[in-house]
C-alpha cells in the first residue's frame, strides 16, 4: 500500500465513413520487436542500413520523451522512407523498406497523441501496390485497434471483417509458407474477436478467439486477447495461464521467433506486456490476491511511467485499475483506503485530460471515455460515504453514468464485488478500454 501511495505523490477524434482508405483519426515500436529482422523474414526485402537507421530513431525517441527527440526521430524516418522512395523509382523493389518505415513512424506518432497522421502512415502500407501479406496485418491490425482506442467501434468491426477476408485473396504470397500464412490468420481472426468482444458480442467473440493452433504458434498479442475473453467471462484459472505464457514470450524475445511479428502502435510487444502485466492484476484483484495484485499492478505502472513518462494518459489507465483494487480490498476486508482511492483517482482523473464537472453539457471524448467514467465512478463512491462531500458524489456519479458506454456491463456491475464470476470488467491498457 506504501508503495503505491509514493507513486501516486510522484506521479477525437473523427473517423471518416470510408473504410479504410478515408479512416482519419483524432491523438512504438519496442527496442527489442521483432522489426530489427524484417530483413530475412517474412519474405520481406528490407534494407538493413534502414532497419538500423529505424532502430536508431525509435531508441532516440524514447530516450528523452520529448517533442524535440520525437521530432528528430521523425526526420531520421522520412529520409529513410525518402531513399526508400528513390530507389523504387529506380526500379529497385524497396516495399518491404518503405512498409517497415511507415509502421515505425506510425508508432511514433500514435505516441505523442498524433492519431490522424498515424493512420495515414498505416493506410500508406495498404496503398503499396505489392504490400506484403504481414505488412497488410500489422496495419490492420493497428487501424483495427486505434479505432478501439477513440471509441469508432463499428469502425472497428468493418475493418476487422474485412482484415479477415485478406486470407481469401492472400493465400499465394510468396515468400511465406501456409504455417506462416495460418499464424497470421489466427492473428487477424484474434483481433477481430477482441473488437467484438468490445463491441459486447461475446459469442462471436469466442468464435474467433478459439485457440486452433499449436500453443507455440501464438504470438503475445493473440494470447492475450485470449486471456482477456476468459477473463472477462470468469474463467479465471485459465486466464491466468495465457496472460503468464504470454508475459514470458515478450520477456523472452530473443528466444522467441515469430514468424507475422511486424506490429505498430498500440499492438507492439512493449504495449502487449502492459497490457498482459496489468491485466494479470486486475485478475489477481479478482482472485482477492490483493498482495500479489499490488506487486504485480505497481509494475505495470512502473513500466508505463517509463515507457511514456510520468504524465500520459496510459498511466492513468493503470492507475485507476489500481485504484479498484484498493476499493475491492477495502470493501471485502472491511477496512478503509479512503485517502489512498482518492488520491489515485484524482491522479488518474488529471492525467485522462477529464473535463470538469461543472461543464454539464461537454461531453467527454471518445477515447479514453469509459476510463474517465470509470475513475470518476469510483471516486463517486468514495465521496458519498462522507457526509460533508455527499452532494459532490452524486453529481459526481451521474456524470460518471451519463459517460458510460459500455455495451456488456453496466458502471454498477463493473463497481460491483459480488460472486457473480461470469461478468467480469477487464481493462486493456492496449486500447484503453474496459472488455
Amino acid at each position: 500500500m506504501l508503495r503505491v501511495a509514493q507513486k501516486v505523490g510522484m506521479v477525437g477524434t473523427v473517423i471518416a465513413e470510408k473504410i479504410p482508405l478515408g479512416l482519419k483519426f483524432q491523438k512504438s515500436l519496442h527496442p527489442f520487436s521483432p522489426i530489427a529482422r524484417l530483413h530475412h523474414t517474412n519474405g520481406l526485402d528490407a534494407d538493413p542500413v534502414a532497419i538500423q537507421m529505424i532502430k536508431y530513431a525509435l531508441g532516440l525517441a524514447r530516450s528523452q520523451k520529448s517533442d524535440e527527440s520525437y521530432a528528430q526521430s521523425f526526420l531520421v524516418l522520412e529520409q529513410c522512407l525518402s531513399s526508400a522512395k528513390v530507389r523504387e523509382e529506380a526500379g529497385e523493389n524497396s516495399e518491404g523498406t518503405q512498409g517497415a518505415v511507415l509502421l515505425a513512424m506510425s508508432t511514433l506518432l500514435y505516441e505523442r497523441a498524433n492519431f490522424n497522421e498515424a493512420v495515414e502512415k498505416l493506410q500508406g502500407i495498404l496503398g503499396l501496390s505489392k504490400s506484403s501479406l504481414p505488412l497488410q496485418v500489422a496495419a490492420m491490425e493497428a487501424l483495427i485497434s486505434l479505432s478501439l482506442e477513440i471509441g469508432q467501434d463499428v469502425t472497428s468491426l468493418l475493418l476487422a471483417e474485412r482484415c479477415t477476408e485478406l486470407f481469401k485473396t492472400s493465400l499465394g504470397d510468396g515468400g511465406i509458407d501456409n504455417s506462416e500464412i495460418d499464424i497470421l490468420h489466427h492473428r487477424a481472426k484474434s483481433i477481430r474477436g477482441l473488437a467484438e468482444l468490445e463491441n459486447g458480442n461475446t459469442e462471436k467473440a469466442q468464435k474467433f478467439l478459439e485457440n486452433n493452433l499449436e500453443d507455440m504458434s501464438s504470438t503475445g498479442n493473440v494470447l492475450l486477447n485470449q486471456a482477456e475473453f476468459l477473463h472477462a467471462t470468469g474463467n479465471l484459472a485459465s486466464a491466468k495461464d495465457l496472460y503468464l505464457k504470454s508475459i514470458q514470450r515478450l520477456e523472452n524475445s530473443e528466444e522467441f521467433v515469430d514468424p507475422s511479428g511486424l506490429s505498430a502502435c498500440n499492438m507492439i510487444p512493449m504495449e502487449v506486456l502492459l497490457g498482459a502485466t496489468c491485466a494479470l492484476g486486475q485478475l489477481e484483484a479478482h482472485s482477492r490476491n490483493f498482495q500479489t495484485a499490488e506487486e504485480t499492478l505497481t509494475k505495470a505502472l512502473t513500466e508505463a511511467e517509463r515507457h511514456f513518462g510520468s504524465h500520459h494518459p496510459k498511466v492513468g489507465v493503470i492507475l485507476t485499475c489500481i485504484a479498484l483494487m484498493f476499493r475491492h480490498k477495502a470493501m471485502l476486508e472491511r477496512s478503509s483506503s479512503i485517502l489512498i482511492q482518492e488520491g489515485l483517482y484524482r491522479r488518474a482523473i488529471e492525467l485522462l485530460k477529464a473535463p470538469t464537472l461543472e461543464a454539464e453539457d461537454e461531453a467527454p471524448k471518445a477515447d479514453k471515455r469509459d476510463m474517465v467514467a470509470l475513475a470518476r465512478g469510483g471516486y463517486a463512491e468514495i465521496l458519498t460515504v462522507q457526509q460533508n462531500r455527499k452532494e459532490e458524489g452524486q453529481r459526481m456519479k451521474k456524470w460518471a453514468e451519463h459517460a458510460w458506454t459500455n455495451r456488456r456491463l453496466s458502471l454498477t456491475e463493473v463497481l460491483d464485488i459480488s460472486e457473480n464470476s461470469t461478468k467480469v470488467a477487464v481493462v486493456d491498457t492496449r486500447i484503453s478500454r474496459v472488455l
